[in-house]
């Protein structure tokens, strides 16, 4: 079994380390010290984080590091990450150790039964508005996507390679990931986790952010008749088009990779 393990980065320069130490350990733990990889894709941030992605690829050959070109947010790096992901079985995990890497081995082990792994978070450390706006999230999303309301997407995942090879078939810019998922499968999975504080820095989500990822949900996979031609559609559209740069017509561009 080879593991994938895909982690995008943004501004996170003081963390890295001991996110690699973190993970180093429970892959050791799994006896795959020579079957992984850790793909660190830097989505253009401000701070010296592509400089310390290169620095621990040096000494650390199992690390795959991705360099943007610009901002193109959360979803399309993860997209840019598992179109060179190599994995039998692919995770998907933030870059500031919210998402505690030793519940990998808990989502390896339900994919050996199921095509998908969502964790769902007890003790949140998320701050009050973000709380509501997961809530928020999960019952619009559920409605709008068809899916039950006790699969919460959460960007903590186990996926298994059939599935990686499908949704990275969509080229399209405006990605929405968890969409394309459940679009692709029903074979879904869950497990709790513990949610831990940010182990540095703020978080870098913001309301402009979660806007721009909700109109991609509700144009591209939406089973209501809320299409573009829409008014909703079209309002939603504007959005797009008032926070996204002009020359975004990729889901990202590469401009360096290790």
């Amino acid at each position: 079994m080879k593991l994938s393990i895909v982690v995008p980065v943004y501004n996170s320069s003081e963390i890295l380390n001991y996110l690699n130490d973190r993970i180093l350990s429970v892959v050791h733990k799994m006896n795959l010290n020579n079957n992984f990889e850790l793909i660190l894709i830097n989505d253009f941030s401000k701070d010296d984080s592509w400089k310390k992605i290169k620095e621990l690829s040096k000494s650390h050959p199992y690390i795959v590091g991705i360099n943007l070109s610009e901002n193109f947010g959360q979803h399309n790096a993860i997209m840019a990450g598992l179109n060179y992901s190599r994995g039998d079985y692919i995770i998907t995990l933030d870059d500031d150790l919210q998402h505690p890497p030793e519940y990998i081995p808990a989502l390896i082990e339900k994919l050996n039964d199921f095509e998908v792994c969502y964790t769902n978070y007890k003790n949140r450390k998320h701050v009050n508005w973000k709380k509501a706006v997961s809530f928020i999230n999960n019952v619009v999303s559920s409605f709008l996507l068809n899916k039950p309301l006790k699969i919460y997407m959460s960007s903590f995942r186990g996926l298994s390679k059939k599935i990686v090879l499908q949704i990275i078939k969509n080229k399209d810019p405006n990605i929405y990931l968890d969409g394309l998922i459940i679009s692709t499968t029903k074979k879904i999975a869950m497990i709790t986790v513990e949610h831990h504080p940010r182990a540095s820095g703020e978080s870098n989500y913001n309301l402009i952010k979660l806007l721009i990822l909700w109109s991609n949900m509700l144009i591209n996979f939406s089973f209501l008749p809320l299409r573009i031609a829409s008014f909703p559609g079209i309002f939603l559209k504007i959005i797009i088009k008032m926070f996204r740069k002009k020359n975004n017509i990729d889901q990202y561009r590469i401009i360096e990779k290790i």
